[in-house]
């Protein structure tokens, strides 16, 4: 069997479909797994670990200059076990060789990444993200590099195993060595001062380009904005950076004009030229804060673009199963971004004179091109301002960009669509389902609410076995045990799915994954989750992740989900292992209040508990009820309609029983007020 064959049959079943695009080629590759270190150890051959992700352009860049080649695959062969991961589907290790890459080479890391291990202790002594298969750009050549790194491996070793001793002790110093006191709010104002202080008054956003979307902090601002308006005195200086942000992510080439999607980043100041590939991590988050900034301003492009992203998970993102898939490509017959751009030509031809001239006048097909000779579309304009000088009514403009919008967009169907990464992350369906959840209650919209409980339905059927989670499903397989983000993202999103409607069985997951949480991955003793659950593969590291990152820190998330169901249920052990969380980050909080907004909104609402607001009833009236009581933005305050039929209730939801008719329990953390047993009390409450 040749080498090529062997790589390929080692691959080829991999759940990830990362690993099987590299299944064919001719580097003996091995998916991580112990039969490879287990090599690597009794040949005493340095381990080469590559790790990507489907949709990354530049790892496919990497794969076909090198990976594909056969004189750098028989160089790698040679010198080096090889052993290629999928990001996505071994977070851990990701977190773990990033963290190595930022240690050894003083910058951050990224994909692809390239990290060399000593093969008696996976401890990384080399690392890299991108190599050219010729030298430019203060890069060395891949291959030689490698012969490089091979020679030293064995003609210093002494050297190499001193600094893994360093690198050793680095990782582990990463996470805080104790608690400290619970902050007050000083970390909540500095994050505002240090996100206005960054921000770019002009395009939006946060410092320079790259810019990505930072929902996190976006969503911080907002809720900022929302207690200053609790208290009578609302700060339209914290609102506006997030919703100009916002809006310009939205007008802006982030955004699918035409399919609705938002893409990873931008890699300019304006939002104009995107990272093409579109992931769903990025896209759950933004549509709940699309659907918030509408119920703030009542702008209807915050509406629209909840629905453009909302219409796009279902349509291209969601499994005839119910699962959510994971990312589409950048790339499409090899080149980035092919799939959305145009020829203005081609745009004249297809729309009539009448659409195409407010249509130029809005996306900039009256300007250069802005992307390699052809046009992404980009909002410079409003079609208010295009109204104007045409003469015309908004509305008249609005419905001739309709009309040519869905010309564009039927045509574009037509083209060779980006490869789609498939695999059913459960974490980061815990996202897209919390963000359909909020468009189905904010936006009075059924078919959102049963896209998000067929991917719930879908978690609880394949990747929820024996009480415990499995991170990801491809292909009919579900497997790897489940992380930090994957419960505390479940959690979170079940409690969002609970308000847009009751199910009891919800309630019941989301205390069992309270309960896994607690058992398997916090840690008694300095406070604060783990990463990975003590059941594990023991790894070189076990993070404790704190600071947000693409996505919010499972700590954070974990913090604020538990305080919400540890009142909900009455479950003090909830409460204590998301104070012993806020405990444990206080110095992180202090010291980058920014980086840490998830931990941000989990203290604020520990200083300020959320109002819950249980309304028990029947029929149209709990509906009613319900929504008068979400009808505005109120991110502290937790609702759920329990129909009167409802018994044996758990914690102090049992006590909430209904009356003669319909009523709302009002609690705010652990004290109850009376009963409202009118409409216009609530209405008053909740106002």
């Amino acid at each position: 069997m040749s080498d090529s064959t062997a790589s390929g049959n080692r691959l080829a079943d991999a759940t990830s479909p990362y690993l099987r695009q590299h299944a064919a080629n001719p580097v003996d590759w091995w998916p991580w797994c112990a039969e490879a270190l287990a090599l690597a150890r009794d040949q005493d051959r340095p381990i080469l670990l590559s790790i990507g992700y489907s949709a990354c352009h530049w790892c496919h860049v990497m794969a076909h200059e090198s990976f594909e080649d056969p004189h750098t695959a028989q160089v790698m062969n040679r010198l080096f076990v090889n052993i290629k991961v999928d990001r996505e589907e071994r977070p851990d290790l990701d977190k773990i060789y990033q963290s190595a890459h930022q240690l050894l080479a003083k910058r951050p890391g990224g994909w692809p990444l390239t990290v060399f291990l000593t093969p008696d202790d996976q401890c990384p002594f080399f690392t890299g993200t991108y190599f050219p298969p010729e030298s430019r750009h203060g890069l060395p050549a891949f291959s030689q590099l490698l012969e490089g790194v091979a020679t030293a491996y064995r003609e210093q070793r002494d050297a190499i195993w001193e600094q893994n001793r360093t690198v050793l002790d680095a990782l582990a110093r990463l996470a805080p060595d104790g608690a400290g006191e619970i902050p007050d709010a000083t970390p909540l104002a500095a994050a505002r001062r240090q996100l206005g202080d960054s921000f770019d008054a002009r395009h939006g956003g946060f410092g320079q380009a790259p810019k990505f979307p930072h929902v996190t902090d976006l969503e911080l601002l907002l809720r900022r904005f929302a207690a200053t308006q609790a208290d009578g005195t609302p700060d339209r200086e914290t609102l506006h950076p997030a919703t100009f942000t916002l809006e310009r992510m939205i007008r802006g080439g982030l955004n699918d004009q035409l399919g609705g999607g938002f893409c990873r980043y931008s890699v300019d100041d304006q939002w104009m030229i995107p990272h093409f590939e579109k992931m769903l991590y990025d896209n759950g988050p933004l549509l709940a804060l699309c659907c918030d900034a509408w119920q703030i301003t009542g702008d209807p492009l915050f509406r629209d673009a909840a629905v453009a992203t909302a219409d796009w998970v279902i349509r291209e993102m969601q499994s005839p199963a119910g699962g959510y898939y994971s990312t589409l490509d950048a790339d499409s017959e090899g080149e980035e971004g092919k799939f959305y751009v145009w020829d203005r030509k081609e745009i004249a031809r297809l729309l009539t004179a009448e659409e195409y001239a407010p249509f130029a006048a809005v996306y900039g097909l009256d300007r250069e091109p802005n992307f390699e000779g052809k046009w992404h579309l980009h909002g410079h304009r409003t079609a208010n301002q295009v109204a104007r000088d045409l003469g015309t009514t908004r509305a008249s403009v609005a419905a001739l960009l309709e009309t040519a919008r869905h010309k564009l967009l039927t045509v574009r169907e037509g083209r060779v669509r980006p490869g789609r990464d498939e695999k059913v992350l459960t974490a980061w369906n815990g996202l897209a389902i919390k963000g359909m959840a909020r468009a189905a209650r904010v936006l009075k919209r059924a078919d959102y609410l049963a896209s998000a409980q067929g991917a719930l339905d879908f978690i609880r059927a394949e990747l929820w076995r024996n009480g415990r989670l499995l991170a990801t499903y491809q292909d009919g397989k579900a497997r790897l045990n489940a992380y930090l983000d994957d419960y505390a993202y479940l959690i979170d999103a079940l409690l969002e799915l609970l308000q847009a409607r009751w199910r009891r069985a919800d309630l019941e997951l989301a205390s069992a994954l309270a309960e896994v949480l607690l058992d398997r991955f916090a840690d008694p003793q300095q406070g604060g989750f783990f990463f990975t659950s003590d059941d594990h593969e023991r790894l070189i590291h076990r993070p404790k992740p704190l600071g947000d990152e693409s996505v919010p820190a499972g700590n954070g998330v974990a913090a604020r989900a538990l305080q919400r169901l540890g009142y909900l249920l009455s479950e003090t052990r909830y409460l204590t292992a998301a104070q012993g969380t806020l405990a444990l980050a206080a110095e992180q909080m202090h010291r980058l209040p920014y980086a840490h907004a998830s931990l941000l909104a989990a203290l604020e609402e520990h200083l300020e508990p959320p109002q819950t607001l249980v309304i028990r009833g029947t029929g149209d009236d709990l509906t009613h009820w319900a929504e008068i009581a979400q009808r505005t933005y109120a991110p502290r305050r937790l609702v759920l309609a329990i129909p009167a039929t409802e018994e044996g209730l758990p914690g102090s939801l049992g006590a909430m029983t209904p009356g003669a008719g319909t009523r709302a329990y009002p609690c705010f953390g652990t004290r109850c007020e009376a009963p409202l047993e009118d409409l216009e009390a609530l209405e008053r409450l909740t106002a």
